[in-house]
C-alpha cells in the first residue's frame, strides 16, 4: 500500500528510509489471523533510544509520520492525525527538539481497514499528503 502510494505521489522508494518506531510486533489471534495490537507509551518510549540513533544517521530533511504512534515517536506526545496532517511542520513548532521538518499523515493499515466504499477517497488523500515530501528529494 504504501509503495504503491510512494509511487503514485511521484516518489522513488528507493529514495526513502523507512523505519518503526516501534521496534516489536504485538498481537492478539483472530482466528487464523493476528490482529496488530497498537504500541503503549512505555513501549514507544523503551524504542525511542533507536530511533533517535536512527536520526542521527540518516539526518533527514524531512520525516513523514505514518500514524498515531509515529506521531507520538516524532513528537514525544500524543498528537492528532486529523488536526495535523497534509501540512509541513517545521522545527521549534513543539519541544521535541527535532532538526527536521515532520509531515503527519495516517499508517498505511488504517486505509485497510477503511470500508471498501470509502477506500479510494481516502487513499487518494494520502497520496496528497505524501505529495508534500517530493519537495525534499
Amino acid at each position: 500500500m504504501l509503495d504503491r502510494a510512494l509511487e503514485q505521489a511521484g516518489i522513488d522508494r528507493g529514495a526513502t528510509y523507512v523505519t518503526n518506531a516501534v521496534k516489536h510486533f504485538k498481537f492478539e489471534p483472530r482466528g487464523k489471523r493476528r490482529i496488530h495490537k497498537k504500541p503503549n507509551e512505555m513501549e514507544i518510549g523503551a524504542c525511542h533510544q533507536w530511533y533517535e540513533r536512527e536520526l542521527k544517521l540518516v539526518q533527514p530533511d524531512l520525516i513523514v509520520a505514518l500514524g498515531a504512534t509515529a506521531a507520538r515517536a516524532v513528537f514525544g506526545r500524543a498528537t492528532p492525525i486529523e488536526v495535523n496532517r497534509g501540512r509541513i511542520i517545521e522545527p521549534g513548532d513543539d519541544v521535541s527538539g527535532r532538526t527536521a521538518d515532520v509531515l503527519v499523515t495516517v499508517h498505511p493499515s488504517y486505509l485497510l481497514r477503511m470500508p471498501e466504499e470509502d477506500r479510494h477517497a481516502a487513499f487518494e488523500r494520502f497520496v496528497a499528503d505524501l505529495k508534500l515530501a517530493k519537495r525534499y528529494l
